[in-house]
């Protein structure tokens, strides 16, 4: 089979290559409708595939960016990976998601494996297990974004949500609602993951905020197979709490299965507020109360920035951008 090529389609439509190549790269203000129409015609009669390897070389490009999440399984993982996806698509470029599992070593892998292909840029949920990798790009100027973590003293480009805030607005409801004894569940901090460390933080000042004691006793923090009992832990106090923050979706699904098979009752044994709005929150009965991250406004920034790397040989002084978080209060608190 002939292998078919612009010039065959700009012979067939009766226009340049150069015109093939602008359509091929949707700069269709350069070309009336008639003519885009005519090209339309002769690559679907043709049925013409571009050569991505040869477009590469002559852009010096591969249109491809890797996205690698630190757990895909979480809500917000994957509702910002699609805001991700439309946003390159717009650009004309694809992505390749890799889910690292909250792995380091997975993570390496990941990262070597995408720029083995030639990505032109990565956008990381970092683990914060790979430090020297992450500056060994850095020093190269490759182009690379962090979202959702941050990791002190790289330099490196990062767009998160504003946990300390998260985690105030939280508290600031339950204290208005009358509660005082407030505690926080979060998924390990082991390896010191920026959110869940700044969640707690945020809890606690905001507490202090409140004139509301900082009680150790109702900071839990454990991997997700083993919240369950970190809820014991919390429920089998003298004092057990009124209020529970969960400081994410994981979370948010542990606490609401344990209060269901303890037959508590919400709010009247316990109100619940959880840090990202899951799908279910608003059809849970009662619905519940959450503080939603702006992921479509997150996502569009993460690629503006890596696409200002891509495209600029000098990169400014990276920042942090820290997004707002919204309550949305519902019947649980």
């Amino acid at each position: 089979m002939k292998n078919i090529t612009i010039a065959d389609v700009a012979k067939l439509a009766g226009v340049s290559k150069s015109t093939v190549s602008q359509f091929l790269n949707k700069r269709y203000e350069y070309m009336s409708e008639l003519t885009r129409e005519r090209i339309e015609l002769a690559v679907e009669e043709l049925d013409y595939r571009p050569n991505i390897v040869a477009r590469s070389l002559t852009q010096k490009s591969t249109f491809t960016v890797g996205v690698i999440v630190a757990n895909i399984l979480h809500s917000f993982s994957t509702h910002i990976i699609r805001a991700i996806e439309n946003k390159f698509y717009e650009h004309g470029f694809h992505i390749i998601v890799c889910n690292a599992d909250d792995e380091p070593e997975k993570e390496k892998e990941y990262i070597e494996m995408l720029m083995a292909k030639q990505v032109d840029g990565i956008i990381i949920f970092p683990t914060g297990g790979n430090i020297d990798l992450y500056k060994r790009m850095k020093k190269s100027g490759f182009p690379l974004v962090f979202m959702d973590r941050t990791i002190a003293d790289l330099g490196i480009e990062t767009v998160l949500l504003d946990n300390d805030k998260a985690a105030e607005l939280a508290v600031n409801h339950f204290a208005e609602s009358g509660y005082s004894k407030i505690a926080i569940v979060t998924t390990s901090i082991i390896r010191n993951i920026s959110p869940r460390i700044e969640r707690i933080q945020g809890y606690k000042r905001a507490l202090v905020s409140h004139q509301l004691n900082v009680n150790a006793d109702y900071v839990k923090t454990a991997d997700s197979d083993a919240i369950s009992s970190a809820l014991d832990e919390l429920f089998e106090l003298v004092a057990p709490p009124e209020a529970l923050l969960a400081g994410n979706d994981f979370v948010l699904m542990e606490v609401l299965k344990y209060i269901k098979n303890h037959n508590l009752i919400i709010p009247a044994d316990v109100a619940v507020i959880g840090i990202d709005d899951v799908p279910f929150a608003s059809f849970y009965t009662p619905s519940i109360t959450t503080i939603s991250q702006p992921m479509i406004e997150m996502a569009n920034l993460a690629v503006k920035l890596l696409m200002k790397q891509m495209n600029e040989k000098e990169h400014g002084e990276p920042e942090v951008y820290r997004l707002q978080p919204t309550l949305i209060a519902r019947g649980s608190c």
